[in-house]
């Protein structure tokens, strides 16, 4: 199975899908959010997207203790949705855990 390239595929849902979030404020000119998986910052473009980008990250809070999700894309499982994933739990002093998720996002 050939694999779809990222522009073709944010071509095709950059104006509808289920993740969509329209919000109107005082001008007519609308902002564009998304609630997509993989999205950090939640803004419907294709830099930040989640489902058109072969290399994505997600970060999330793990547990009362101050333990952080780090999970990230393998490029190599993009037809195995079960297995595309890689999560690590990171469990340090902060500042460690800030310098190992930058170090982390920046091999991407």
């Amino acid at each position: 199975m050939a694999t779809v390239p990222g522009q073709l595929i944010w071509e095709i849902v950059k104006k509808n899908n289920s993740f969509l979030v329209k919000e109107f404020g005082r001008s007519h000119a609308g902002v564009r959010f998304s609630k997509e998986p993989n999205n950090l910052l939640n803004l419907n473009t294709y830099k930040h997207s989640g489902l058109a980008n072969k290399k994505t990250v997600t970060i999330e809070a793990v547990g009362k203790d101050q333990s952080v999700l780090l999970a990230t894309t393998k490029t190599k499982k993009q037809n195995k949705p079960a297995a595309l994933l890689h999560k690590s739990v990171m469990k340090q002093e902060f500042r460690r855990m800030a310098k190992a998720v930058a170090n982390q996002v920046n091999k991407l």
